[in-house]
């Protein structure tokens, strides 16, 4: 939790309270259904939470925007970045009902207002988001094909509209077809532990 602090001082005791209680919930949850390596429950606030919250490295979302986490697994980016920016909206999505179970119960632990689940493919979830996050669940360009749909055409925030990823490792391949639309911000530059040393956020502009 102080690695939380380190990077996000200025936060509100509602939020400290809600990051504190992660850890026992997932550790919890884990105990039951697998969300996250047995092995990692121990780095939970290094290699989970404080790696979602790389997105907000990038970008802050301006109150009343709205966000979908595509393929969020037990709600990773979603919530923790859904604790960050409470006046923001974000709808959890997994093809697998288990762990979108279990998002949902940890977010309902901690009194989450901004959050909505959704058990289903990417495919058909239809509805508008000024952005889509996710963390590594496919290739870049798989991605894109199948989120377009779901980018709004209205701006809200200093970002146009798009798909913000968190991925890892060698990723020129992966942008050489919309590089001209892609800014990757390496979080090496952003967090000292030597997890994130080749961990990036890959910024796409959809609609912008």
């Amino acid at each position: 939790m102080e690695l939380i602090l380190k990077y996000f001082p200025n936060l509100t005791e509602t939020q400290k309270e809600q990051f504190a209680a992660l850890y026992d919930l997932y550790t919890d949850w884990n105990s039951k259904i697998n969300v996250i390596s047995r092995k990692d429950i121990t780095n939970l606030y290094e290699h989970h939470v404080l790696h979602s919250l790389g997105i907000a490295r990038v970008i802050n979302f301006t109150p009343g925007s709205s966000v979908m986490d595509l393929g969020t697994g037990g709600g990773f980016p979603g919530i923790p970045l859904a604790i960050l920016f409470p006046e923001t909206k974000f709808h959890l999505v997994d093809s697998i009902g288990k762990k979108v179970r279990v998002a949902n119960e940890v977010a309902d632990a901690i009194g989450l207002k901004n959050v909505t689940f959704r058990h289903c493919r990417a495919e058909e979830e239809k509805q508008l988001f000024d952005f889509v996050v996710s963390r590594a669940v496919m290739p870049l360009g798989d991605l894109i094909k199948i989120i377009r749909k779901n980018i709004s055409k209205e701006q809200h925030n200093a970002l146009p509209n798009g798909l913000i990823c968190l991925k890892g490792g060698e990723l020129e391949q992966e942008t050489m077809p919309v590089k001209h639309k892609t800014v990757m911000y390496d979080l090496k530059d952003e967090f000292t532990e030597e997890f994130f040393e080749t961990k990036k956020v890959v910024y796409v502009t959809i609609n912008g």
